[in-house]
């Protein structure tokens, strides 16, 4: 299996249809590329769920040590972490059920790619969530 980029539609669509968002390693730093998109997908109207086990809160929400500590769906799983950190992340999606697997603009993973597809998730790598959004207008 070899990853292919979804495509715009189907981009669209995915952000039309999931609105409960787990990003991983999510930065309480305001200048951090983490936060600034996980408050604009939170603008956006969007439900984010911080997963930083070194906080306790970001955008005015508990934060959550892993992916397996949240209640309830996990629609996308929005991953902020080095590509060689993303088997691990997508081991752990597809353990609690993630619809989408999100890795960031920069962030590319085969390993995690098989996990994902494995576990029953869509993919989608190298993309920004942010960017993606605005262009839907």
């Amino acid at each position: 299996m070899s990853y292919q980029q979804p495509a715009p539609e189907q981009i669209a669509e995915i952000l039309k249809q999931n609105k409960r968002i787990a990003v991983v390693g999510i930065s309480d730093k305001p200048d951090r590329a983490s936060f600034q998109v996980a408050q604009y997908m939170q603008r956006a109207g969007y439900e984010i769920i911080p997963i930083n086990p070194r906080l306790d809160e970001v955008l005015g929400v508990k934060a959550y040590r892993s992916l397996d500590e949240v209640e309830g769906t996990i629609d996308i799983v929005n991953v902020f972490r080095r590509s060689e950190e993303t088997p691990p992340v997508a081991k752990e999606a597809a353990k609690v059920g993630a619809k989408i697997l999100w890795l960031q603009l920069g962030i590319h993973s085969d390993e995690a790619y098989e996990i994902a597809k494995q576990g029953g998730m869509e993919v989608v790598m190298d993309r920004c969530i942010k960017i993606d959004h605005a262009g839907l207008r």
